[in-house]
């Protein structure tokens, strides 16, 4: 029975993530946090921490790990194929659906109409993980005595090198590790 919640689940999040990785996230959050409990949001933000930090779509990333965690390799494999099957089926059939029509005002309509939306799902995964990192809360639960300055400044810190320095990803993840540990264990 829980091989099939398992590739259920993973089947739904990837029927209905569209815009990607990122726009997943808050589906999978529901998912595995809320409907079926797999996770508490701790174990949650972790998950997002590992599977950003591992090569590899983040979606793909955290069905596999999930699945590993409830049900081993089996249920690593379900939810893996759970995630990729429908969007790689939805994608055959709309690329010829594209293909055949892609110059009528009503496909461009949809195309255009679906970005803010696509925008919204990822700013909304952006805001909760957000939220998580520097409060240690969910947006639901969020008080001010939960603040964390180290992580806030390390986030402030990383979104400079990243968007002002162009500093690589990868040094700021390995920077950022190096700088928590350094500071959590002199506290």
């Amino acid at each position: 029975m829980i091989y099939l919640q398992l590739f259920l689940a993973f089947a739904q999040i990837g029927l209905f993530s569209f815009g990607g990785g990122y726009a997943a996230v808050p589906l999978i959050q529901s998912q595995i946090v809320e409907i079926h409990h797999w996770m508490e949001m701790d174990q949650f933000a972790d998950l997002i921490t590992i599977a950003e930090m591992t090569p590899g779509p983040i979606a793909i990333n955290c069905a596999t790990f999930v699945g590993q965690q409830v049900a081993g390799v089996p249920g690593a494999i379900l939810c893996t194929l759970g995630y990729v099957a429908p969007p790689f089926l939805i994608a055959l059939f709309l690329i010829r659906l594209y293909m055949k029509y892609r110059n009528l005002r009503v496909v461009q309509g949809v195309i255009t109409g679906l970005r803010p939306a696509i925008v919204a799902m990822i700013a909304s995964a952006a805001l909760s993980l957000l939220v998580l990192a520097v409060f240690d809360s969910s947006l639901a639960q969020l008080q001010i005595t939960d603040f964390r300055v180290v992580e806030a400044v390390l986030f402030v810190v990383s979104l400079v090198l990243l968007r002002k320095y162009k500093v690589h990803p990868i040094a700021v993840i390995f920077g950022s590790g190096l700088v928590g540990t350094v500071v959590y264990l002199l506290i």
